[in-house]
């Protein structure tokens, strides 16, 4: 599989699975929409292979769609922006980043986020009770060179730029618009990790009214594909959607998580891919074209996708 540019790194990226997302995509369809984009991982990957011509990428995040729109519209300034505070940095890198996130905290300036998202630990955003960012650094590294960010974020401007619609709203406000002839995919924050004193996402979201949501998008005939739930090592983490949806669920085997890797553990994450009912039939695909095998799991109707090793 062809290299996708990245240039926001983020923990919990769809970036290992996106080639298995992608292959369950219509031939035809309007608009590829992500209310919650995160580092828009399947719109950038969508793109690379000329899957899709238009994008609606979506965050409640401001910040972090700020940034999109600057790496999208105007990738010299961000890109110079990024080089100018990776080279500051030098000789005092973690005094610096402290001091970057204090500006951010304050301005919310896009190369500020830039670089402390390419500083801060595991990629990992994480925001205090007062919304403010609060991540710590990674001092074992300087982030990423800038010669290879900017390279990927002209990349990703020339991909996205003129056909790409940028909003920070609900996520709510976004599904209502979507119509048949669009594709939705939907990487909403798993849950438990937007609670507590340090939430790992800007906003969590309510289980009953993303069903609720859900259940809306099923009954409008919306093609949707959904990544919710998943496990490891026993542990599951987030509700299963229930049975009585239209939808089909499978697993998918994502390969040994970051987290597992830095403590050298060979844990698998397996994560489960949700496809509306609209889609399964829109892809009219025989049985064993869709499905490779079984992976054991009780509740919801299932299929399993073998991992995409391209």
């Amino acid at each position: 599989m062809k290299r996708v540019p990245h240039p926001i790194p983020y923990q919990g990226s769809k970036r290992n699975i996106s080639g298995t997302i992608l292959s369950f995509f219509p031939h035809r369809f309007d608009t590829l929409v992500e209310p919650f984009a995160g580092s828009a991982a399947v719109s950038l990957a969508t793109a690379s292979h000329g899957k899709s011509h238009r994008f609606h990428i979506n965050d409640l995040n401001k910040p972090l769609m700020d940034l999109w729109n600057e790496i999208i519209t105007n990738p010299s300034g961000i890109s110079d922006g990024y080089e100018t505070l990776w080279n500051e940095q030098k000789g005092r890198e973690k005094e610096f980043y402290f001091i970057v996130r204090d500006k951010f905290n304050s301005t919310g300036r896009p190369d500020y986020f830039l670089y402390l998202l390419a500083r801060c630990v595991k990629a990992s955003i994480r925001y205090n009770s007062k919304g403010e960012f609060n991540q710590s650094p990674d001092n074992r590294r300087k982030g990423r060179h800038p010669d290879k960010m900017r390279s990927d974020i002209f990349v990703v401007s020339y991909l996205l730029r003129g056909r790409t619609i940028i909003t920070h709203d609900d996520y709510k406000n976004i599904l209502k618009k979507v119509s048949k002839t669009d594709l939705v995919y939907m990487d909403p924050p798993y849950q438990g990790v937007c609670t507590g004193r340090d939430p790992r996402y800007y906003n969590g979201i309510d289980f009953d009214d993303f069903l609720s949501q859900i259940e809306k998008l099923a009954r409008r005939r919306i093609s949707f594909i959904l990544s919710y739930d998943g496990r490891k090592e026993g542990k599951t983490y987030g509700k299963e959607i229930p049975t009585d949806i239209d939808i089909q669920r499978m697993e998918v085997n994502a390969g040994r998580s970051t987290q597992s890797t830095l403590l050298g553990r060979n844990e698998i994450t397996y994560e489960s891919i949700y496809l509306s009912g609209d889609l399964v039939k829109r892809l009219n695909m025989p049985p064993d074209k869709i499905l490779s095998k079984v992976i054991p799991y009780r509740g919801t109707k299932q299929m399993a996708l073998p991992l995409n090793r391209d």
